[in-house]
């Protein structure tokens, strides 16, 4: 099968190779992609960025999240069946979505979205998940409350807005004047312009942050956010907590308590919980987004399409930070 490769860590161009067709186990099933999306996480893990958690052996098939369909089933494989059009996030050791197929657990996936097409639902599980696990698993965002979500205008932001409107809370977001009226089309109640305002200046007593960008944001994202509140980072550092809960060992955990020493200053300081969110794959979360799509709730945000064999071009357009919404592949 034809497949984008990164054959070592680093800033290296993406290759465009012949690969294996991956083995399907028993409890997998074998997905023809139609299309993937392009993720920040594609080039942290391309530069060897996530090491410290989950490694990789070169050469590597980058890509997280696909829709596509199914052309085989492993034999213990019970609610899936040939045919079947899914989407879905591969697990962290299990990645390759740049690929013409992938093997994935059936756990991973859920039928696509009905009103969705090929394009428009790969743009969907990574930020889905993501944003999912943040508001509802871990931040448990109840109606009324304020969330302060920054970059609204990114892949991660464009999903997390509407999900957060879903559930009745009272949103805020960040971006450039660019991306005002994409912000305020899904549904943000407060729009700062990071250009030209602080927004650790103008909100106060903020419930819960979902925070995206990590660094100064993060910092300042603990000035707004009531005592007894909570931040959730997908940008930041993991702190100890997380390695312990991880299972990272010893060493690395203690590696983290170090790297994340003025994140736990700020966190006693304010009384405020911080969480690193490390996104796992989930079918049974899936279909509950699903049922947001098919109920119009929320809707895909795409910024651009490319062919595969610009897989490369598509990856330096997400770096560049400029995308507002979803960078995909079109791969069939």
């Amino acid at each position: 099968m034809k497949a984008m490769i990164s054959e070592k860590y680093g800033k290296v161009p993406l290759k465009l190779a012949d690969m294996p067709v991956p083995t399907v186990g028993e409890n997998d099933v074998l997905a023809e992609i139609h299309a993937a999306s392009i993720n920040p996480v594609d080039f942290k893990i391309r530069d060897g960025k996530v090491r410290m958690l989950t490694k990789y052996h070169m050469p590597l098939i980058l890509g997280n999240d696909f829709s596509g369909v199914i052309k085989h089933v492993g034999s213990r494989v019970k609610r899936f069946k040939v045919g079947d059009e899914i989407y879905g996030r591969a697990a962290k050791g299990r990645i390759g979505t740049f690929a013409e197929y992938i093997a994935i657990d059936e756990s991973a996936i859920a039928l696509k979205p009905q009103n969705l097409s090929f394009v428009e639902a790969a743009s969907i599980p990574l930020v889905g998940l993501t944003s999912y696990q943040a508001l509802h698993d871990i931040l448990q965002v109840t109606a009324g409350q304020k969330v302060f979500i920054p970059a609204g205008a990114g892949g991660v932001g464009t999903f997390a807005i509407q999900l957060a409107k879903a559930m009745n809370a009272y949103v805020a977001t960040t971006t450039s004047e660019a991306g005002y009226k994409l912000v305020k089309s899904l549904g943000a109640d407060q729009i700062i312009d990071y250009k030209t305002e602080q927004f650790d200046e103008i909100l106060h007593n903020y419930d819960v942050v979902f925070d995206t960008i990590g660094g100064e944001t993060l910092e300042k994202a603990f000035k707004i956010v009531k005592s007894g509140g909570q931040i959730v980072s997908i940008a930041g550092l993991p702190n100890a907590r997380f390695g312990k809960e991880y299972g990272s060992g010893f060493l690395k955990t203690n590696l983290f308590r170090i790297a994340t020493h003025k994140i736990t200053k700020l966190e006693k300081q304010n009384n405020v919980k911080y969480t690193f969110l490390f996104m796992k794959p989930s079918g049974e979360q899936l279909k509950i987004i699903t049922e947001l799509i098919e109920s119009e709730k929320i809707i895909p945000v795409i910024d651009r399409e490319y062919p595969f064999e610009e897989a490369q071009k598509a990856m330096e357009y997400s770096e560049s930070g400029r995308a507002k919404g979803k960078i995909i592949l079109r791969i069939k």
